[in-house]
């Protein structure tokens, strides 16, 4: 059973996506929050397996949520559920360690797929989301650019960490780190994660590896 939370400001929103959840065998709704503050209370008192965070609400928005329940809930996995498909609130709600992006006029079963898929452990995003992602970083993206967080993930790579302590070091999704690294190499132009930290050592001072790489290294003592 997936112990699921929602966060929405909207009530009305909070009871259908409920009702839909509770009408299934394999999913259990434990609790319902109006904002992002409210949802760090309720994850710390509820502990559910799974958030569904919508991202535009008042007070603590569902960007902070996320970052912040994943900081401090690791093993808590946040599904954003949202209106917007824009290629900025995806690529910010996946930096902040969201683990897939649900758009809110899906059908139930596409919804639901979501919930089980996240379950899983899998990264779930809606197919109009993932289109327009693909689609915008192919159009934007030069040989040898990199976005801030891939230049962290670069970093954390060349030191030899595996992707499971990046995740833990920059507080995201071990499926988010793996989707960077896939889109470090396509734009550095390089297969493995030897030739990246190559390219990386060869870039140097360049494009400020270095002092990336101190300041990462005064976040956590956890090196390996």
């Amino acid at each position: 059973m997936t112990r699921v939370l929602i966060v929405d400001d909207h009530p009305l929103v909070r009871a259908g996506i409920a009702q839909l959840l509770d009408s299934t065998d394999d999913i259990e709704v434990v609790g319902q929050a109006s904002d992002g503050e409210e949802g760090l209370t309720a994850v710390a008192e509820l502990k559910p397996d799974l958030v569904l965070m919508d991202l535009s609400m008042p007070g603590m928005d569902g960007r902070t949520a996320t970052r912040r329940i994943r900081e401090d809930h690791p093993n808590v996995r946040v599904v954003v559920l949202s209106s917007y498909s824009e290629r900025t609130d995806v690529l910010e709600a996946l930096d902040a360690g969201a683990a897939g992006y649900l758009l809110k006029d899906a059908p139930p079963e596409e919804l639901l797929a979501g919930v089980r898929s996240a379950a899983r452990d899998e990264s779930p995003l809606a197919p109009r989301v993932a289109r327009e992602v693909l689609t915008a970083w192919r159009g934007t993206r030069k040989a040898g650019e990199l976005t801030a967080r891939e230049l962290d993930v670069l970093v954390l790579l060349a030191d030899g960490l595996p992707n499971k302590v990046i995740a833990r070091r920059l507080g995201i999704a071990e499926k988010t780190v793996k989707a960077h690294v896939t889109q470090i190499f396509q734009a550095i132009g390089v297969t493995d994660r030897t030739q990246a930290a190559l390219w990386a050592d060869r870039q140097g001072r360049a494009s400020g590896l270095h002092e990336r790489r101190e300041r990462l290294r005064g976040t956590d003592g956890d090196q390996r």
